[in-house]
């Protein structure tokens, strides 16, 4: 993190992009780190590790031997440049988060280990004969959108120690994490029953957490403010003069924050520069590893800081303090022969060093908010064992192709079973395939009150005769999933079957579990999984809109061929988002552009009208005598003129038409991106054009596809 060279309380990002902590010093004094480097120990890489390193904060009396650090460049390595600033947001039941033992085994992988961005856009333009123009303001704006809110772990439940037991690497060296810069008080105060109170740091801390989220939405939720009470009184004490919430005024920290917030907006961009200079120097080191002696980028190395939990829709727990994660809250795994890295707060010690090569997880700790979940470092989503899982994960879906009329007709046979489990399995299955639901777990108490497939309730289905199911249940994320779809007549039936004599709120598949959903699934092919299903259908569908949507045209015509595949496939696996805030004004202005320019095309049918009787063009709009042009100059400006009108026609039917569908969680998880690749190289269809920079090193290794490839 850059550092700051004044002694002023630091100024907070927004609550919406803070890549470091909404009211936390982001940058300590120079003075003050190095006086910290002084004094910190590193922590001692034992002989014989212990199956759990204690937690006492005494300092090793037996430094580790110095060896080459990851940041070194004097360090023999090969080098492997990608050039990704950030990394993608990936879907949270995404297996790229998830230990690469829990996955699917290794199927062989051609060609080299990923190569640079560059090298892959070469393969790949090599086809394109079109000559079209990167479109790079838009990859740009993508890709920056991609890596939003992806810079911390995100939660899971898998185990640290759950594998195959398969080497997944022989040599591992990194520098394990950086963490947020400790709290600096703001000294501001804030009021109870209108009179100014103190808090101490820590009390103050969690005060400006609550008060920098005035104008959001979770204000209005009361159990956002009772958990956030709830945590916050813990910290004031039973004696404390704030008794309750109601007549707290936390006014003062709020307008010191937006004034911090306008000071920073003020920094000259020589000032913003050096900073994120200073960051990313302080960064670089925790920015790479290297896995048997390839220099691979991290992918989430950051820590992420204390804050008030909000969590997606009406989540229990929202509102509740995410407490500081601490060295010793963190388990490292490295190789047996590299140096342990430093523990970067001075008189702490990291809770246990492991030494697994059958996982591919750097670091993790237990998440703060439920401790049932874990979070996890892992390599970049450009990493070549990133790379390796991702193609596997394909090839299983592909993999399904060859077992599916086989899985259908099995289900189908099941759908008048007199067993009444094989009954709701085969309906269970028939649904996941169908309208690519999730398989759904059961849930505790403190979790987000969500639905899958095995845990629907009688409620969330409703029968329409003859055949037709509607759907109505909060999916993942708290998404909400509505649908009306056709069914065959024997599902219909078993679905009345399945409610008769029920309540609404009973299960409607009482005799199944996700447990027994996935045994079965996994009877009828290896690996096979409610994802898998959602995999293969999503990459299914694209490919076979593609190959019959694809017309001649130029490539802007292409590109709206594949984003309304790409919808389809969003709509199939239910990838939605709100109406961006801005909408309106961006096709109020589209509007105002295609006015202008019909405007303009207006007066040159006029002005060609006038040259082919050999008369002067009329003045302009302005009263200003035009350039006299031919006829042939003048039609040149009118079919110009007419492209531009068609093209934000199109860009705007697209934009309404993808308004409230979200496009890149099925490109990040779910559509094979050789489909994608080999498409573009058919169509001369620069490969810039529908990946942004990420997903182009995420998926370097499916560039090399042949341009017959199909799914």
């Amino acid at each position: 993190m850059a550092v700051e060279t004044s002694d002023k309380p630091n100024v907070p990002r927004d609550f919406d992009d803070d890549e470091d902590g909404i009211i936390f010093k982001r940058y300590t004094s120079k003075k003050n780190q190095l006086h910290s480097e002084a004094r910190s120990n590193k922590q001692d890489k034992p002989s014989s590790l212990p199956a759990k390193r204690p937690l006492d904060n005494s300092n090793s009396l037996h430094p580790s031997v110095k060896k080459p650090k990851v940041s070194d460049p004097a360090a023999s390595i090969k080098k492997k440049p990608i050039p990704v600033k950030h990394e993608l947001k990936a879907e949270e039941d995404d297996d790229d988060d998830i230990p690469i033992s829990q996955r699917l085994k290794k199927s062989s992988m051609s060609g080299d280990k990923s190569s640079s961005t560059k090298k892959v856009l070469s393969k790949v333009n090599k086809v394109n004969k079109s000559g079209s123009k990167p479109f790079k303001k838009q990859a740009k704006k993508t890709f920056k959108k991609a890596g939003k809110d992806s810079e911390y772990s995100k939660s899971t439940k898998l185990l640290p120690s759950s594998g195959d037991g398969q080497k997944k690497w022989t040599t591992l060296v990194h520098n394990g994490v950086i963490f947020p810069p400790p709290y600096q008080p703001h000294g501001v105060k804030m009021l109870f029953k209108g009179r100014p109170v103190d808090l101490t740091p820590e009390q103050e801390e969690v005060a400006t957490m609550y008060a920098v989220m005035r104008d959001t939405e979770y204000m209005q939720k009361d159990r956002f403010k009772e958990n956030f009470w709830n945590d916050w009184r813990k910290l004031l004490g039973r004696n404390h003069i704030i008794q309750n919430l109601k007549d707290c005024d936390f006014t003062p920290i709020y307008d010191w924050y937006q004034s911090e917030k306008e000071k920073k907006k003020q920094m000259t961009t020589e000032e913003k520069k050096t900073l994120k200079e200073e960051k990313m120097k302080q960064e670089e080191k925790y920015m790479w590893a290297i896995v048997d002696g390839v220099k691979e980028k991290v992918g989430n190395f950051r820590v992420e800081p204390p804050g008030l939990f909000r969590g997606r829709g009406e989540h229990p727990k929202m509102g509740k303090l995410k407490k500081r994660i601490h060295p010793s809250d963190i388990t490292i795994n490295i190789g047996k022969d590299a140096p342990i890295p430093e523990c970067p707060i001075p008189g702490e010690r990291w809770k246990e060093i492991r030494h697994d090569n059958t996982v591919t997880w750097l670091a993790f700790w237990n998440d703060p908010i439920n401790p049932k979940l874990f979070k996890y470092v892992f390599l970049a989503a450009s990493s070549s064992l990133k790379g390796q899982s991702d193609k596997e994960k394909y090839e299983k879906a592909r993999m399904l192709k060859d077992y599916i009329a086989n899985i259908r007709s099995a289900y189908t046979k099941n759908f008048t079973s007199k067993d009444i489990t094989k009954q709701q399995i085969a309906v269970a299955t028939y649904l996941i395939d169908k309208l690519a639901l999730r398989a759904g777990n059961e849930k505790d108490d403190d979790e987000a009150d969500t639905v899958g497939c095995c845990t629907l309730k009688v409620e969330n289905v409703t029968r329409e005769p003859p055949n037709k199911l509607k759907f109505n249940f909060l999916g993942k994320d708290s998404i909400r999933y509505e649908n009306t779809v056709e069914v065959e007549l024997p599902v219909y039936n078993a679905i009345f079957k399945f409610q008769k004599d029920k309540g609404p709120g009973d299960d409607l598949f009482d005799m199944l579990d996700t447990s027994k959903l996935n045994a079965h699934l996994k009877e009828l092919m290896p690996g096979l999984t409610a994802k898998v299903f959602r995999t293969f259908n999503a990459s299914i569908t694209l490919d076979d809109m593609l190959n019959k949507e694809t017309k001649d045209g130029d490539v802007g015509e292409k590109i709206v061929v594949y984003q309304h595949a790409n919808k389809q496939v969003a709509i199939i696996c239910n990838h939605q988002r709100s109406v961006s805030k801005s909408h309106g004004a961006q096709m109020s202005k589209l509007n105002e552009k295609i006015d202008e320019l019909q405007a303009v095309l207006k007066e040159l049918k006029t002005d060609l009208d006038r040259a082919r009787k050999g008369k002067p063009p009329s003045k302009s709009s302005d009263g200003k005598r035009k350039k006299s042009l031919t006829p042939e100059a003048l039609e040149k400006k009118i079919s110009q003129t007419n492209a531009k009108i068609d093209k934000m026609q199109r860009d705007m039917k697209t934009k309404e038409d993808l308004k409230t569908v979200a496009l890149g969680t099925s490109k990040i998880n779910y559509l094979d991106p050789r489909i994608t690749v080999a498409w573009c190289k058919r169509h001369e269809v620069p490969i810039e054009k529908i990946f942004n920079k990420s997903l182009l090193a995420k998926f370097c290794w499916a560039m090399d596809v042949d341009p017959d490839f199909r799914f």
